[in-house]
């Protein structure tokens, strides 16, 4: 018997293969402490909305490795329309910096344990919430019609221009691990609403 022919490809699908043949998938690097909270909702929500042209995932400064998700923050995950299935924490380390091109840090203690650890990624990260505060400030006419990894490359040095005019401002996530149901709804929250709007600029 003769194999059934393949379905064409949608449009969207044929742009998805000519991307991933085209350049590797932007690196974006979400650390928190134990990662098992914060960064892995972080790094599935960001995976999730911004799609194959980003590669993200997550470590911890001090991280429970190998251990799946903290039981509360996986529900909220799976409420928020992401897969926490298969994750597993591992710990921060120099090698998995310098393959980033983006580390995003759950609050400015992360973010200065990653550039202590390498600091050259001192331009190239951010905390999440400053992430998405800073994104929004961009003339959107600087970054290029395309993929969001190709806006989020372009967007780096920007971001970075507009934090030394911003100042500093207080963008940390609360570390919810063995606190109350409140405040990994709170942590969620915080994390859902910067994915959003890293999102909207992102994907243009």
């Amino acid at each position: 018997m003769h194999a059934p022919p393949e379905e064409p490809l949608t449009e969207a699908e044929a742009r998805e293969d000519e991307f991933v043949t085209a350049m590797p998938p932007l690196a974006i690097l979400c650390v928190c402490t134990g990662n098992v909270c914060r960064s892995p909702a972080a790094e599935r929500l960001l995976a999730s909305a911004l799609g194959p042209s980003v590669s993200v995932s997550s470590a911890g400064t001090h991280a429970l490795i190998g251990q799946p998700f903290s039981p509360p923050m996986d529900r909220l995950v799976q409420e928020g329309g992401a897969d926490p299935a298969g994750f597993k924490a591992r710990l921060l380390t120099a090698s998995l910096l310098q393959q980033a091109d983006l580390v995003l840090g759950m609050t400015r203690e992360h973010r200065a344990a990653a550039v202590d650890l390498v600091p050259a990624t001192v331009r190239r990260s951010f905390t999440l919430l400053e992430y998405a505060r800073l994104l929004p400030q961009i003339d959107p006419d600087l970054l290029p019609a395309g993929w969001p990894a190709e806006r989020a490359r372009a967007s780096l040095p920007l971001a970075a221009a507009q934090r030394r005019r911003a100042g500093a401002s207080d963008d940390d996530v609360a570390d919810p691990y063995r606190r109350a149901e409140t405040a990994y709804a709170l942590a969620f929250a915080e994390i859902k609403q910067a994915v959003t709007s890293i999102a909207a600029v992102l994907n243009g």
